[in-house]
């Protein structure tokens, strides 16, 4: 019994722990306390929820018995009286009569985060352990850095803020444009993590995905003339319209060649294609995510994989390659080569990009290279490849996939 609450407590602080630290955080004003109260509520779930049972709303539960921690801990420094009033009439989750900028906790939680005294890699990767409930291995990965330094990263994000004494506030709407970059990262990587979940036994971390594609239209209604912002939007809901496909009954993944596309949801490509288009029409260049919108969008509106424009696909690739280079924007470019010119020019790609070092320890690059080492028929690099991209991910289930490739090759 205490097992399975264990299990259901991790599971409602995935789903709800970004907003119960959103809510404390604009109560008591500070980001490092906020993330206290709310483990502490946590820890008190672990001890009642077995003996009295899990409550109708945990995440009000939750929140109740941070914000009453709050209380007390006023009560004993003998000072704020004024605020302590305030939250004891909250305690029944009063709405707040205050207008708010940003009408969404959440969404206030990251730009709140995002604060410019930090560097941009410190605003995301506090962000996204904080608003995304990510572990700092998954954040790690994300960032293609070592768990050390991402830990290192965190821990001195933290103290910036504290020694530059930041009150956590929700930035005024002129404060906005240099903070939206760092948002718009936290939102696509959140997505990212819910789109190809980086440990664990799921393919998919579909309340993540959704919660991201959530703040994206929150963000839109708030920005509707940023096409960035409407080709995330885009890029998320294109992504999100495999999500079907994507798992069989079982749960395991289904690449891409195999997937049933009449599985794949219609409307979500509609919105998708409209805000791709929205965003083109303000006539501003496409960006990072509008590159990226554009390359899913070919996926979505093809029949199949061999009906797909990989020529366009390659050219979009190298576009984003020059505005946003990255490794694994060079690897996606390698596959999309590979099917449009074969695998032994893809294989040159993924060489090269091997001898930089840069995705060292990650499953991405040796399992691109196993499936290009097995269409060029050397099935004993190939097998090695896929066993060695096995090892690497965290992901159960990807892991099972990739050993099940490596076992099917036969000499």
């Amino acid at each position: 019994m205490t097992t399975d609450v264990a299990r259901r407590v991790a599971a409602i602080w995935r789903i709800e722990g970004a907003r119960v630290v959103a809510t404390l955080a604009r109560v008591v004003g500070d980001l490092g306390t906020a993330e206290d109260l709310a483990q502490d509520a946590v820890a008190e779930a672990l001890v009642q929820w077995p003996r009295n049972g899990i409550p109708n709303n945990p995440g009000a539960w939750l929140t109740t018995v941070a914000k009453r921690r709050a209380i007390d801990g006023w009560r004993r420094q003998q000072r704020l009286e004024e605020r302590y009033r305030l939250l004891g009439a909250d305690l029944e989750d009063v709405p707040d009569a205050d207008w708010q900028p940003i009408p969404d906790d959440v969404l206030r939680l990251v730009f709140a985060a995002c604060h410019p005294v930090l560097s941009r890699e410190a605003q995301v990767a506090l962000t996204l352990k904080v608003v995304g409930g990510l572990d700092t291995e998954a954040i790690a990965r994300l960032f293609l850095v070592p768990v050390p330094t991402m830990q290192q990263r965190i821990v001195r994000a933290k103290k910036a803020l504290s020694a530059a004494r930041v009150p956590f506030a929700v930035p005024e709407p002129t404060e906005w444009p240099a903070r939206r970059a760092a948002v718009l990262t936290v939102i696509y990587l959140v997505f990212t993590e819910g789109y190809g979940a980086s440990s664990g036994d799921a393919v998919l971390r579909t309340e993540l995905a959704h919660e991201a594609i959530r703040l994206g239209r929150v963000l839109g209604a708030l920005l509707p003339r940023e096409h960035e912002v409407l080709a995330l939007s885009a890029l998320m809901e294109l992504q999100a319209s495999r999500f079907a496909a994507r798992v069989d009954a079982r749960g395991d993944a289904v690449l891409l060649a195999d997937q049933d596309r009449r599985r794949w949801d219609r409307s979500a490509i509609a919105r998708g294609r409209d805000l791709l288009q929205r965003a083109d029409a303000l006539d501003r260049g496409r960006g990072p995510y509008a590159l990226q919108a554009a390359i899913a969008l070919c996926h979505a509106e093809a029949r199949s994989v061999e009906h797909t424009d990989w020529d366009r696909i390659v050219l979009l690739y190298e576009m984003l390659g020059r505005i946003a280079p990255s490794p694994v924007v060079e690897l996606n470019r390698a596959v999309a080569v590979s099917m449009a010119s074969g695998p032994l020019d893809a294989l040159a790609i993924v060489d090269g990009l091997a001898g930089t070092g840069a995705l060292k320890g990650s499953h991405l690059l040796p399992s691109v290279r196993g499936e290009l080492l097995s269409r060029l028929g050397r099935t004993r690099e190939a097998r090695e490849e896929l066993r060695s991209a096995a090892e690497s991910t965290r992901n159960e289930r990807e892991a099972a996939l990739l050993r099940r490739k490596a076992d099917a090759l036969s000499d």
